[in-house]
């Protein structure tokens, strides 16, 4: 069985900074982390890859540096490691990111071996658009399985998964056949301590670096900012608000007195809301 994982290198949102004249993001000084999302899809390729067999191969498209966060994912676990790296990447929006990714992940299945799975998180904490999984699984061809809480079971003889995936109103539990693109959602399992051997081995290993053309990509007009349509426009952090939240006394009252005074609260707040919401009791 080969899983592929496609992980980014983002910056601790913590830690960021918007620049107060230029409102543009300030990412100098700011540490780097795997996007978070992400560590649940590479710990349930791993936790299959275990109960199966197989390899996992962990990509990820960036600057040469983001070569750190593959060698973190190999010290979980992970088999092999592909960096897409050039130039002509600078600036890609969602768009141009899974056109590179999906010549990437071809370029693996060919040199590697096709892929049963492919890994994604539900989305980037820098980017909050969910908008690369199912790309990748369009211009791919697969099966795309979205918001997975769960994978309940894979038959590989018959070349079928069984998953859970959470939706408006409730958990859908269907069956895809393989190979299929998987996005994960956080909080379905916890990362795993990576063991001393792995450690030593994630130093030792070598990553794969491909270009735009290793990777198989000639129409470079599709990458980077040609290829992006997505023009930010201005980010800015949010003013903070001058006044302060109130608070109701919950001591020795019931919940019925505590729901008319919540009302009376907001109605008073928020005068024009009580028109708008009024109904007859009757």
């Amino acid at each position: 069985m080969h899983i592929v994982v496609s992980i980014k290198q983002v910056p601790d949102s913590a830690q960021i900074r918007v620049h107060p004249v230029t409102n543009t993001i300030m990412r100098q000084g700011v540490p780097t982390i795997i996007n978070p999302y992400d560590l649940f899809a590479l710990e349930e390729a791993l936790r299959l890859r275990d109960a199966y067999g197989g390899e996992v191969t962990v990509l990820t498209m960036g600057p040469p540096i983001a070569e750190d966060s593959l060698r973190k994912a190999l010290g979980y676990g992970a088999d092999r490691a592909v960096l897409l790296t050039d130039r002509y990447f600078a600036g890609s929006d969602t768009l141009a990111t899974s056109f590179a990714l999906s010549h990437a992940i071809a370029k693996i299945g060919e040199t590697f071996g096709p892929p049963d799975v492919v890994f994604t998180g539900k989305q980037t904490i820098d980017g909050d658009t969910a908008q690369v999984g199912p790309g990748i699984a369009k211009r791919l061809d697969l099966v795309q399985l979205t918001y997975v809480a769960k994978i309940a079971s894979i038959d590989l003889a018959a070349r079928e998964i069984t998953v859970e995936r959470r939706c408006e109103g409730g958990t859908q539990k269907l069956k895809s056949s393989l190979p299929c693109l998987i996005t994960m959602l956080e909080g379905t399992n916890e990362m795993r301590r990576g063991s001393i051997e792995d450690a030593l081995c994630a130093a030792r290993s070598r990553i794969v670096k491909w270009s735009a053309a290793e990777a198989g990509i000639e129409d470079l007009t599709k990458c980077g900012l040609r290829g992006s349509p997505t023009v930010v426009k201005r980010v800015f952090a949010p003013t903070a608000r001058s006044e302060k939240a109130a608070q109701i006394d919950t001591a020795e009252k019931t919940l019925r007195d505590l729901a008319d005074e919540l009302i009376v609260a907001i109605f008073t707040r928020q005068p024009a809301l009580e028109p708008e919401l009024a109904f007859d009791g009757a």
